[in-house]
């Protein structure tokens, strides 16, 4: 008896002892132990003109954040966010997520961020942490926030306080599993100084602004986990569903299944109109609410989409949805993509 008792328990610590390394080389331990996090500051940003209007540029044209944390007007051409809803945050079950909620980031101190410190904020901006110390999903954009700079982080801040307080009260955000444990390893943290871009630098600075501007998470397709396509970078092909439709974001490339034909001048007049030409976008791409972008950034962030590498990727939403075999979603024009020649 003796013997056997021995045998099981070494059979046992074998298997925790097995499950230890596969954990370690696969998942790692994240998801038990939770996500890694700063130790919170007592820092604070000053308000000063320049900050309060640099913000208000960044939210309300720039970042797209109102769109995710407040209403859409869906009776306005490009749907921008409702100015009487800004920031007092949504529930996302129209995109099919209902467990998931953008928080009201007012001052209201009870359904708001009116309670939050300044870098109780910063931290969930660049770092995906949010005020009560859990890992944010990632739909907020923070692995590409994570390169804001200080600066403007510090406006972004600044202008959230001074937008009204609203009172809302949402549903807190239960992420289902398995993803749940999963996002406990996707925040990092940000503990140095962030320069700003050098704007001297338009492709640089072009490249911020389409980061800060979230381009690359609505134009690159995801893989069954979520994770984004490794070289499909800004080749369309993501599903966007709103208001009980889908529609599939375009190829953004230089190929010319995508916008090969874009110069200049007909960028801005997109960005500003919703048109290519005679051709309306649809709503979906956020137009109205980026066409408040100056001259200068639009054309730093054109002077960056040139430089993307073309991709082959035929996406038409005017086309039945079909089975496309490269990025393995659904859309117009699927079907007329065709596997790469394997290499030999």
């Amino acid at each position: 008896m003796k013997g056997w008792k021995r045998f099981v328990v070494w059979g046992l610590v074998g298997v925790v002892g097995l499950l230890a390394v596969a954990i370690t080389a696969t998942i790692g331990w994240r998801p038990f132990i939770g996500p890694e996090a700063r130790t919170l500051t007592d820092r604070r940003f000053e308000s000063t003109p320049d900050r309060l209007a640099r913000g208000k540029y960044i939210v309300e044209n720039r970042s797209g954040c109102p769109l995710c944390h407040g209403t859409w007007d869906m009776a306005q051409d490009g749907h921008p966010a409702k100015a009487s809803e800004l920031m007092a945050g949504r529930n996302w079950a129209d995109e099919g997520m209902p467990w998931l909620t953008a928080p009201n980031l007012t001052p209201d101190p009870e359904t708001g961020a009116g309670a939050w410190t300044d870098d109780m904020l910063a931290r969930a901006i660049r770092e995906g942490i949010g005020h009560d110390g859990r890992a944010l999903f990632p739909v907020m954009p923070y692995g590409l926030f994570k390169d804001m700079s200080d600066e403007d982080l510090a406006s972004v801040i600044v202008y959230l306080r001074s937008v009204p307080a609203i009172r809302r009260e949402l549903p807190a955000t239960e992420v289902p599993f398995p993803p749940g444990p999963l996002i406990n390893a996707v925040p990092k943290p940000v503990t140095g100084p962030v320069a700003a871009p050098d704007r001297a630098n338009q492709v640089q600075y072009g490249e911020y602004l389409t980061k800060m501007a979230v381009c690359s998470e609505c134009h690159t397709p995801m893989d069954a986990q979520g994770n984004r396509l490794p070289g499909m970078e800004f080749a369309g092909g993501f599903p966007l569903l709103f208001d009980g439709k889908t529609v599939t974001s375009r190829n953004i490339t230089q190929d010319p299944s995508g916008i090969p034909y874009y110069d200049e001048a007909l960028f801005l007049s997109m960005m500003r109109t919703g048109k290519v030409i005679a051709r309306e976008l649809d709503d979906m791409m956020p137009w109205a609410t980026y066409q408040g972008l100056t001259d200068d950034d639009l054309k730093a962030m054109w002077a960056y989409v040139r430089t993307l590498k073309p991709v082959k990727h035929t996406v038409d939403n005017a086309l039945p949805p079909t089975a496309c075999v490269l990025c393995k979603g659904t859309h117009g024009g699927g079907d007329q993509n065709v596997a790469p020649a394997a290499s030999h």
